[in-house]
């Protein structure tokens, strides 16, 4: 009962979006898309890369440009881990989520733009992934108040709608966005690439992409700011807001007994969404490895697998919006793991191109889903007025179980000695996940908990 009375607080106060209009969802939707810049182009798929494979190739000792690049994400990971989860709930006691947003979202492109001075050099190496490390940071402390705003902007009918259109959003800004850098800047031979014929001397073409990406971001972020009001000051802890910094870690401490003590079902599930989340990122991560080492997809190819398989996650994530206001997220999110861990094992039995992308996007399907679901469960189960706070244990928690999939995908592939059997590992951790998940008791919110 006292979980019960802990959420039956006037949501009202926490700024539920009970008068959201469609274009707050879309404003909110745009800065999704426009992080893709971040995410897809910087860290993933262009930047991290031109680190590795050209300012520091030539790098002299015995470390190479890719272990520094895992080293100083790994530190950056450190840092979120700490910093998150008590810088969400000083956003929340201190009624500062857009400010926050707002402020996070300048100091990320700020450091994207820094990236054009990173030349073809490997003395430039360090400055690339100083600034990387950095933006890495940031941005995920900007996810924070960014996914606690998803309640500003929704109602409990509608939030898994708008989740699984923020996480589609997502995804189809990085498909424009990654073929504009492609088409525009990457492709061809020569001192020039792209449409643009810029030229590749000191990597300018890179860096401009760099450029690109930054202009991206702040261009979409800026509707979120116009549309969607600043969160009301919740009354949920008043003296939580006066706390200094390292009393927030005190103010943190208390919260999580007292969440320990009258709900535990939410440490439950950050310590389940966790590890399937980190199974579902090595679906992504392992993708493009597998798709040509095992599967024989050239590597010309792999582009377009990877625009494909964003498209299918992109759509599986609209769909699945509406599944989950209907049958609740722990639904969808149980569905989806399910799906993924039998495509999976048909996957490990199959060989060829053909097979990879019938089954490969099948995989990928319901990875959208899943993501989007995850993240509504929490926005569900949270106390109002306490979503910064959880929604930064999410990041923290997210981070403690990131090394899970890629060690147990490297352990079965090296005792299997092929690189297929790597499967087994990311089906492990998702098996693990929802093994964990099935102990979780759905929010009661849930339209399907309340018709049965």
């Amino acid at each position: 009962m006292a979980s019960e009375s802990m959420n039956a607080q006037p949501e009202a106060r926490a700024g539920v979006g009970d008068a959201a209009t469609r274009s707050q969802v879309f404003a909110w939707g745009l800065w999704d898309w426009g992080s893709a810049a971040f995410n897809a182009v910087i860290l993933t798929f262009v930047f991290s890369v031109y680190l590795t494979d050209a300012v520091g190739d030539d790098l002299p000792g015995t470390i190479s440009a890719t272990t520094w690049l895992s080293w100083a994400l790994g530190i950056a990971g450190l840092f979120i881990a700490v910093l998150a989860p008590v810088s969400g709930q000083r956003f929340d006691a201190r009624g500062r989520r857009k400010l926050s947003l707002a402020a996070l979202t300048g100091l990320t492109v700020v450091s994207m733009a820094g990236l054009y001075f990173v030349e073809d050099d490997y003395r430039y190496l360090w400055l690339g992934l100083v600034l990387l490390a950095i933006g890495s940071v940031i941005f995920e402390l900007a996810e924070v108040p960014y996914n606690a705003m998803m309640r500003q902007v929704s109602t409990p009918e509608n939030l898994g709608r708008v989740s699984g259109f923020g996480w589609a959003m997502g995804y189809f800004g990085g498909i424009v966005l990654l073929l504009l850098c492609y088409f525009g800047f990457i492709v061809g031979d020569g001192d020039s690439r792209g449409f643009l014929g810029l030229s590749t001397d000191g990597g300018m073409n890179i860096r401009m992409v760099a450029v690109l990406a930054a202009v991206w971001f702040a261009v979409f972020a800026i509707p979120v700011f116009l549309k969607v009001p600043e969160l009301s000051t919740p009354d949920v802890d008043p003296g939580s807001g006066k706390a200094g910094f390292v009393e927030s870690y005190r103010v943190l401490w208390r919260d999580l007994r007292e969440m320990w003590n009258v709900d535990r079902r939410t440490i439950w599930y950050l310590i389940a969404s966790a590890l399937f989340r980190d199974g579902l990122a090595g679906v992504f991560t392992f993708g493009a490895v597998l798709a040509v080492n095992v599967y024989g997809i050239s590597a010309a190819d792999v582009l377009l697998f990877g625009v494909a398989a964003n498209v299918i996650s992109a759509i599986g994530a609209l769909v699945a919006g509406r599944f989950d206001d209907r049958v609740g997220p722990k639904r969808v999110i149980t569905v989806s793991l399910v799906s993924m861990i039998v495509v999976g094992a048909i996957l490990m039995a199959v060989s060829g191109p053909l097979m990879f992308w019938i089954f490969g996007l099948a995989l990928c399907l319901f990875v959208g889903p899943a993501q989007s679901s995850a993240r509504t469960f929490l926005a569900r189960i949270t106390p109002p007025g306490r979503e910064g706070q959880m929604f930064g244990l999410y990041a923290t928690t997210g981070r403690s179980v990131s090394f899970l999939a890629p060690t147990l995908f490297g352990l079965f592939a090296w005792l299997f000695g092929a690189d297929r059997a790597g499967i087994i590992g990311l089906l492990v951790v998702l098996g693990i996940g929802l093994a964990a998940l099935s102990l979780v008791r759905a929010p009661e919110g849930d339209r399907a908990v309340t018709r049965s």
